[in-house]
């Protein structure tokens, strides 16, 4: 997949690029700055219909055991949407929105669609999971890698990440909350932080940009380990939600969820 096949969005100050052949963001340009990790596995990629680890790539439904592709051994990882082909179903200079069939990689008849819209000062993702048949549970989320610097030299001062969750999932050995909220505790973080008002955070690239991003969802994943990276993933669940807090998506009963990032 060459540039020249992804879909550019452009408002003022911003401009997104698309891939509809794998769902992601593969470029954000704010004022700019390039603010996405480039390469196949990075940019910023939508997640549905779970957010990062499902328990040993397992989900039971009505007493029948459903098992996905670990793809983080033991666990499966992200969803089943990310780096598959979508549909593109509008386009416009400053938005877009594009649509993909859950089957055949979820036992379920479904669809997922995401919006990507853009204005000055804005950037505004949407999804939206419905079912065309029984009741499922579903999560989407969205998984940005955000560079810790902006500048080509390597003399920025890092990306700092400033929010104010109301509790952490406890993490056992196996990465898998445990069902323990405790207190946040500091970096490093491979961790999901509860923001019952919604997802309110503010990462800040010293004398280059600052960016406020907030959602509806109600949980946050912070993974700031690799040295070029950190990712801020709202999500309206936290990993392993399926199995453990579901949220039923059934037909007029759509799973949605929205993220803004403004700067």
């Amino acid at each position: 997949m060459t540039r020249s096949d992804d879909i550019r969005l452009i408002s003022d100050d911003v401009t997104v690029w698309l891939s509809p052949a794998t769902g992601r963001l593969t470029s954000l340009v704010v004022a700019g700055h390039e603010l996405l990790t480039g390469g196949a596995r990075f940019g910023s990629f939508p997640m549905a219909p779970w957010c990062g680890r499902l328990g040993d790539g397992e989900l039971t439904v009505d007493g029948q055991v459903h098992r996905f592709e670990r793809n983080d051994p033991p666990h499966a990882l992200h969803g089943t949407v990310r780096d598959h082909p979508w549909f593109v179903d509008q386009c416009a200079p400053d938005r877009a929105r594009l649509t993909q069939r859950l089957e055949p990689r979820w036992p379920f008849p479904g669809e997922v669609m995401q919006e990507v819209s853009v204005r000055p000062g804005e950037l505004t993702l949407q999804m939206r999971v419905r079912s065309d048949g029984p009741a499922f549970p579903a999560q989407v989320g969205w998984h940005p890698w955000f560079r810790r610097r902006l500048g080509d030299d390597g003399a920025d001062r890092a990306l700092r990440v400033d929010f104010s969750p109301a509790w952490q999932e406890k993490r056992g050995e196996d990465y898998l909350p445990t069902g323990e909220r405790i207190a946040p505790t500091s970096p490093p973080w491979d961790d999901c932080f509860g923001m019952p008002d919604g997802v309110d955070v503010l990462l800040d690239w010293p004398d280059r940009l600052r960016m406020r991003m907030r959602s509806d969802a109600r949980w946050v994943v912070v993974f700031d380990h690799p040295e070029d990276s950190i990712c801020v993933e709202p999500q309206t669940g936290p990993p392993n939600g399926l199995n453990t807090t579901p949220h039923l998506v059934s037909p007029g009963h759509d799973l949605v969820a929205t993220t803004t990032w403004t700067w």
